[in-house]
C-alpha cells in the first residue's frame, strides 16, 4: 500500500509539474525545462511611441538633439536614377547576399550545415522571401530636422570587387552619403569563420557640426524555424546580454503584450536572435555606451537593436566604429571567443550548472572517439558508473521488495476490508525484512537533475546535427528513419518492468504495462541521439539491476 501511494504521489506530482509548465508556455512564459526565465532589468519595457512612418524612436546616451528614430523594416523606394542590386559573396562556410539598398545582409546560407528538409542544400539562416524575413541591418540616425543620414533604407554603392574568398580574409565595402554624413560600411570575412568584422567609417562632409548615432539591428518574423518539432520546445526570439543583467531572452509574445523586460542601456554586451542550433548576433564595441531596444515593427516583424552615439563630428572630421556580426551555428567555443556570454545562446535553463560540465565532458570524449554517437554511449556509461552506488542501493531495495511481493499480496487479501490492520501489517513486514519502501525511488530521484541536464545537452548541441553514428543512423538530431532505436527503447522498458517488483494492485500493474508503449511511441518523433542515450541507459540499468539482484539473492541465501 505504501509503495502504491508513493508511486501515485510521484505520478501526481509530475503531472502537476508538467501541467504548470504547459500553462507557463501557453501564457508566453519560458519552459521550466528548456529556457531560463527572463531576468527583469531595472525598468520595465514601456509601450513604444510610434513615429508617423511606423518607426520606433530610440534614445542614445549622449546623442545631440535631432531625430534618432530608427527606420522600420519596409524599404523606401530607391532613387529613380539608381537601382538597388543584390551582391553574392562566398567564403568556405558562408554565402552572403548583400542588398545595396542599405548595404544589409538579406540572405545567409551556411554551406557546411545541410538543410533539415533537403540535405543537398545548405541551411538558409537569414532570408528575405515571401514566407520568411530575417535581416542583418545597420545605419546612422540623429540627423537635424529636415535631413536624413544613411540608413538601411538608403541606396549604397559597392566599392570593392571581390566576391569569392581566395585567401585568409576579404573585405566587402559599400558607401553612401546623405544629410552631410558619408558612411563607408566594410564587412571583413575570414576563412572558416562565422564571425564578421563590420566597420562603419563616418565622415562629416557638411559645413556644420553633426552628432550622429549608429544603430545595429536584426529584423525577423515571429515564425518558428523550418523543421521545428511539435514534441519538444526550443526557444526562438530576441536576446540581449550585458555584464550587469547577464543573458536575457525575450518571448515574441511578451513583445506583443508590451511586457518585455530587458536591459535598456549598458557599456557592454550584445544583441541577437536565437533559434534551435543557430544564432545571429551583433556585438558593439566594448566600453561604448549604447541603448538596447526590442520592438514590434508590424503584424509579423520584430526588431532587436542597439543605438550608439558616434560623438560630435566637426566639419571635415570623422570617426570609425568597429563591431562584430555572428551568423552561424551555436558553436560554443567559437562564440565565447567572439564576445563574453555569446556562448550562452546555447541555454540549458535552470540546470546549466550541471549541463555545462556534462557538455565539456562530452566534447572531451569526442576528441578521443571522433564520433558523436559513440560519444553519447561513452558519456552514458560514465554517468551510470558515477551513480552506481546510488543505483545499487535502489536496486537492492527493489530486490527485497520483489522477494516479499507475494507476502504483501497475501496481506492485502487478508486485510482487504480493514485498512488500519493492513497498514500495520505492512509496516511490520517492512521492519522485519529491513525494507525502506522509498529505497528504490529516492536514489533515482537524486539522479533526475543530471539526466534532465544530459537530455538538454543532447537536444541543444548543434554538434549532433547531421552527425552520423553507425549504419542507418546518419543524423543524430533527426528521428531514426527505420524506428529501430524506438523499438529497442520499448523492448528495454518491458524488460526493466520484468525485473522490478510487480505492483500488488492489478489495475496499477495494467497501467504500468502501457507505459513502455506510450514512451516508446513518443520516441519515434525524438532525435536519434536522445533515443540512443535512453536505450543505452536502459541497457545499463538492466545490467546493473540484474547484477545487484543476483548479489542480493546470494546474501539472502547466506543469511
Amino acid at each position: 500500500m505504501d509503495m502504491q501511494r508513493t508511486i501515485l504521489w510521484m505520478i501526481f506530482s509530475l503531472s502537476l509539474l508538467f501541467l504548470w509548465d504547459g500553462w507557463q508556455k501557453y501564457n508566453g512564459q519560458p519552459s521550466m525545462f528548456g529556457t531560463t526565465p527572463v531576468k527583469t532589468a531595472t525598468t520595465d519595457a514601456k509601450p513604444p511611441v510610434t513615429a508617423p512612418d511606423g518607426s520606433i524612436p530610440s534614445a542614445a546616451p549622449g546623442a545631440a538633439a535631432g531625430s534618432t528614430a530608427v527606420p522600420g523594416s519596409a524599404p523606401a523606394p530607391a532613387p529613380v536614377e539608381a537601382k538597388a542590386e543584390k551582391i553574392v559573396v562566398t567564403t568556405d562556410v558562408l554565402r552572403l547576399t548583400f542588398d545595396t539598398l542599405g548595404a544589409q545582409i538579406v540572405k545567409a546560407e551556411l554551406l557546411k550545415q545541410p538543410d533539415v528538409e533537403d540535405h543537398t542544400k545548405p541551411t538558409v539562416l537569414l532570408d528575405e522571401s515571401t514566407s520568411r524575413t530575417y535581416l542583418a541591418q545597420s545605419g546612422v540616425v540623429g540627423a537635424p530636422a529636415g535631413a536624413a543620414f544613411p540608413t538601411h533604407r538608403t541606396l549604397f554603392r559597392p566599392v570593392t570587387d571581390a566576391r569569392q574568398l581566395s585567401g585568409d580574409a576579404m573585405d566587402v565595402s559599400f558607401e553612401a552619403e546623405s544629410g552631410g554624413v558619408k558612411v563607408i560600411k566594410t564587412y571583413t570575412l575570414r576563412q572558416g569563420r562565422y564571425d564578421i568584422d563590420v566597420r562603419h567609417d563616418l565622415s562629416n562632409v557638411s559645413d556644420a557640426p553633426l552628432a550622429p548615432s549608429l544603430y545595429l539591428q536584426l529584423t525577423r518574423d515571429g515564425g518558428k524555424p523550418p523543421g521545428e518539432s511539435h514534441f519538444y520546445s526550443t526557444f526562438t526570439g530576441p536576446a540581449i546580454y550585458t555584464s550587469e543583467h547577464k543573458f536575457q531572452k525575450v518571448q515574441f509574445s511578451d513583445v506583443d503584450k508590451n511586457k518585455a523586460t530587458f536591459a535598456k542601456s549598458s557599456n557592454d554586451g550584445w544583441l541577437g536572435m536565437v533559434q534551435h542550433y543557430f544564432a545571429v548576433a551583433w556585438v558593439p564595441p566594448e566600453g561604448a555606451p549604447r541603448t538596447y531596444d526590442i520592438t514590434k515593427l508590424d503584424s509579423r516583424l520584430y526588431a532587436v537593436r542597439a543605438v550608439q552615439p558616434v560623438g560630435t563630428l566637426s566639419p571635415g572630421t570623422g570617426n570609425s566604429i568597429e563591431a562584430k556580426l555572428w551568423i552561424g551555428p551555436q558553436d560554443q567555443q567559437a562564440m565565447a571567443a567572439v564576445a563574453q556570454g555569446l556562448d550562452l545562446v546555447v541555454d540549458y535553463g535552470w540546470l546549466t550548472i550541471i549541463a555545462k560540465p556534462v557538455f565539456l565532458l562530452m566534447t572531451w570524449l569526442h576528441s578521443i572517439l571522433a564520433n558523436w554517437g559513440w560519444t553519447i554511449v561513452a558519456l552514458t556509461v560514465l554517468i551510470k558508473l558515477a551513480f552506481y552506488p546510488l543505483s545499487a542501493a535502489g536496486y537492492r531495495s527493489m530486490a527485497r521488495m520483489k522477494k516479499v511481493t507475494p507476502r504483501m499480496t497475501a496481506l492485502r487479501d487478508k486485510y482487504k476490508d480493514d485498512r488500519t490492520k493492513l497498514n500495520t501489517a505492512m509496516m511490520e513486514l517492512y521492519k522485519n525484512e529491513k525494507i525502506n519502501p522509498l529505497g528504490g525511488c529516492l536514489p533515482m530521484i537524486v539522479q533526475v537533475p543530471v539526466f534532465i541536464s544530459l537530455y538538454w545537452v543532447l537536444l541543444a548541441s548543434v554538434e549532433m546535427r547531421n552527425a552520423p553514428w553507425i549504419g542507418w543512423v546518419r543524423d543524430l538530431a533527426s528521428p531514426d528513419p527505420f524506428f529501430i532505436l524506438p523499438a529497442l527503447m520499448m523492448g528495454t522498458m518491458f524488460l526493466q518492468m520484468r525485473l522490478n517488483p510487480k505492483p500488488p494492485d492489478p489495475m496499477q500493474a495494467k497501467v504500468m504495462m502501457f507505459m513502455p508503449l506510450v514512451f516508446g511511441g513518443m520516441m519515434f518523433f525524438f532525435p536519434a541521439g536522445l533515443v540512443l542515450y535512453w536505450v543505452v541507459n536502459n541497457l545499463l540499468s538492466i545490467a546493473q539491476q540484474w547484477y545487484v539482484g543476483k548479489q542480493a539473492d546470494k546474501a539472502l541465501a547466506a543469511a
